[in-house]
């Protein structure tokens, strides 16, 4: 694989360089284009008409759900937010689960009449991947990373809040220098009540101070501002290695909660992940 090219993980009999629209005599005026985050916990779905997001819906991410199960669940959820299956045109996943692939490539198919694609070796993702082994790179770290640089330019950090925390590093030059992985805010407090026989499960919020009165207090201030300093800690250490001004975006289901903490995020954008997936698939329909 190129340095040019996204990562991920190809599924058997799946082309990267096919189309992901219907036939022309299907389209519709002012045709949609899904795109699906799938990520460990949640898989995200965003339909969008143009540059206009105009649905989202998260499912959770089960590798047994079948095609079928999908459209069961997804199409009374598009129409009730008034769009129709006939007018999606075109589908792009980014998937970090393996096992979902051939699910969501079943249910484009058959309910959607298209052909997905899926960011994954090959795919021109439109930005340079300088990393040892690129197909190590997650779908959805190449994904922020195009996102980010087209909203905030280069230098810039995305930073995804999720079952793991991915700090995702686009240098100077514009292309995708790597970054850091470290265990998610809520696995994290998990681990700590799973194994901690004498501690109970608080809920995991930013508390009114630091010093804790019970402990139900003290666990909330370690786990919000042990993560913090958790994430400031390497913010500080990444930017000290990258020319300034350069932005520091969050995403991510923890994203907003961790912002109003922390010293060094100073965007907060919950569909960055939906945006780059958008922008890869227009760069690739018709490919």
């Amino acid at each position: 694989m190129s340095s040019s090219k996204a990562s991920g993980r190809r599924a058997p009999g799946r082309g990267v360089a096919a189309s992901g629209s219907m036939p022309r005599s299907r389209r519709q005026e002012g045709g949609l284009v899904l795109v699906v985050d799938v990520g460990n916990t949640t898989s995200v779905f965003g339909l969008y008409r143009g540059d206009e997001l105009v649905l989202d819906l998260r499912i959770s991410s089960e590798a047994q759900r079948t095609s079928d199960e999908y459209a069961a669940l997804l199409l009374p959820l598009f129409q009730h937010g008034g769009v129709s299956a006939a007018s999606v045109e075109a589908m792009m996943v980014s998937s970090v689960v393996p096992p979902v692939d051939r699910h969501l490539e079943r249910f484009a198919r058959r309910y959607l009449a298209t052909r997905p694609l899926f960011v994954e070796p090959g795919l021109d993702a439109g930005i340079e991947i300088h990393y040892d082994n690129p197909q190590e790179v997650g779908a959805d770290r190449v994904v922020n990373a195009v996102a980010a640089k087209a909203k905030w330019g280069a230098p810039v950090v995305a930073v995804d809040f999720g079952t793991a925390t991915t700090f995702d590093v686009v240098d100077q030059s514009g292309a995708y220098v790597g970054g850091v992985i470290a265990p998610g805010l809520l696995i994290s407090a998990e681990a700590l009540f799973a194994r901690a026989s004498r501690l109970y499960k608080v809920d995991v919020r930013r508390p009114q101070r630091v010093l804790g009165k019970n402990t139900a207090e003290a666990m909330q201030a370690g786990i919000y501002y042990g993560y913090i300093g958790l994430v400031d800690g390497i913010l500080e250490r990444l930017l000290a290695e990258l020319p300034s001004p350069c932005a520091v975006v969050a995403t991510g289901g923890q994203a907003d909660l961790i912002a109003s903490g922390s010293r060094f995020l100073s965007e907060v954008d919950p569909h960055l992940t939906l945006t780059g997936l958008r922008l890869i698939c227009e760069r690739n329909r018709g490919r």
